[in-house]
């Protein structure tokens, strides 16, 4: 006799997937992803306003920008190197900050969420100087060649010191994490200087941070010490699997897994997008980075799913909607898309994926999968063929098709790109939804019949 107490495997992957997304470290992560948005958006615009005269390359606007906007260029590089110059801070900043509040409120710990950012402040930047061990001591490095300069252990690039940019996200939140948990431990343990009562509580607060504070830079230095010692130092030990994981992202394979898994996952009723994002949030940031200041060529960069694999929502779902509005048969499905076409063009498609419905829809699975693979594919090609120039700006997710990629590669290519892929992931639609559509049609004749 069968079992039927046993799940079935579909439960078994949503329970664990469900369980993973509600862990602490990626609820902290989504956090520091949201705070930079924001950031990287203005970023954007100012970046946008340099590089005008490099995408309009008409004559006569091009004396027009060098005798006017043209004028401010370094001003606008200015406002960008402090957005995506800092990014490192704001993002794992934000996730010591998250990471120590949910502890506060989860474990019920007097853990302030303002200290646990100044510490990991403070651990971060132990790691930022560079160092050397030289004659029987440490020495902060000094270097001033064409290509590098570095100037009391600290680098400075064209966008700022070098390793609080998005290069720095990756030992940052390692730093955080490592701030944290002694943070946690020192206060579980008491190992913190309490004030009386009739102290104010900033006072009070400042003073319980103390020996934490003391713990974490002792084991960081420690830490960073030592490998000084050794010939490296924390941030070049991490940067090592920061760069084989960036790298295997940025292949055409591995960029197919990470879109494959997200909407493996939504099939199941699990946000994908969120859960896979907290892996490759600090990889897309960097690759980002790299390619509008460094002369970098990594399409894995910025947003390359909204603005290229995932136009009208998850499963590249524009096509989709525009055909259900004006095209479906059946009741259901055209009332769905008349719902649904104005949100997604902004790439909101959660009325379709719960509409349709998506999920658990055996006859929907394999175009929502491979439409966004499909489009994926056009997309890496042309960016990677050099047909269109890479993603240099993150913009905002809800950006319109064309618009979107035009924004990101800062050229009108990137939006005719956006468009193709577009319509390449709608082709991929057309005939799973158009047999859907008959099927809905027909069941719903004979329910007239029958009444």
């Amino acid at each position: 006799m069968a079992d039927t107490t046993k799940k079935p495997l579909k439960d078994k992957i949503g329970e664990i997937a469900g369980k993973f997304a509600a862990t602490r470290f990626v609820r902290a992560i989504m956090d520091a992803g949201y705070s930079v948005i924001s950031f990287s958006i203005v970023g954007a615009f100012f970046l946008i306003l340099t590089v005008l005269s490099q995408v309009i390359k008409i004559p006569a606007f091009m004396s027009f920008y060098a005798n006017t906007i043209g004028r401010f260029s370094v001003l606008f590089s200015s406002v960008y190197n402090a957005t995506m110059g800092i990014i490192a801070l704001v993002f794992s900043g934000t996730f010591a900050y998250s990471y120590t509040k949910i502890y506060h409120d989860e474990e019920h710990i007097n853990l302030i969420p303002m200290n646990g950012l100044m510490m990991f402040l403070m651990g971060f930047f132990i790691t930022v100087a560079e160092l050397v061990w030289k004659n029987g001591q440490m020495q902060f490095v000094q270097v001033f060649t064409k290509t590098k300069m570095v100037a009391s252990g600290y680098e400075a690039s064209a966008s700022g010191i070098y390793r609080i940019g998005a290069v720095g996200i990756f030992i940052g939140l390692v730093i955080a994490w490592l701030t944290v948990q002694i943070y946690r431990y020192t206060i579980k343990h008491n190992w913190q200087i309490k004030m009386p009562a009739s102290v104010p509580s900033g006072v009070s607060n400042s003073f319980s941070a103390l020996i934490p504070s003391f713990c974490v830079a002792v084991v960081v230095a420690a830490l960073n010490g030592a490998l000084v010692i050794a010939g490296t130092d924390m941030f070049n030990l991490l940067f090592i699997p920061f760069s084989f994981i960036s790298d295997i992202a940025d292949t055409w394979w591995g960029f197919l897994i990470i879109i494959f898994l997200i909407h493996f996952l939504w099939w199941f009723g699990i946000h994908g997008a969120t859960i896979i994002s907290s892996f490759y949030m600090p990889i897309i940031l960097a690759n980002m980075a790299d390619n509008a200041q460094r002369g970098g060529h990594h399409f894995f960069a910025g947003d390359p799913t909204n603005a290229f694999i995932t136009i009208g929502g998850s499963g590249a779902m524009l096509g989709v909607a525009i055909w259900l509005a004006f095209r479906a048969r059946s009741a259901q499905l055209k009332e769905l898309g008349k719902v649904e076409i104005i949100p997604a063009i902004f790439n909101i498609n959660e009325p379709l994926i719960f509409g349709l419905p998506i999920v658990y829809n055996v006859d929907l699975f394999i175009p929502f999968v491979c439409a966004p693979l499909a489009s994926g594919i056009i997309a890496y090609l042309g960016i990677v063929s050099k047909l269109v120039p890479v993603i240099r700006v993150q913009q905002p997710w809800p950006t319109p098709v064309g618009l979107s990629g035009f924004i990101a590669t800062t050229s009108w290519q990137g939006g005719v790109l956006s468009i193709v892929c577009a319509i390449v992931a709608f082709l991929v639609w057309y005939p799973f939804i158009k047999h859907y559509d008959n099927t809905l049609l027909k069941q719903e004749q004979e329910t007239a019949a029958a009444e």
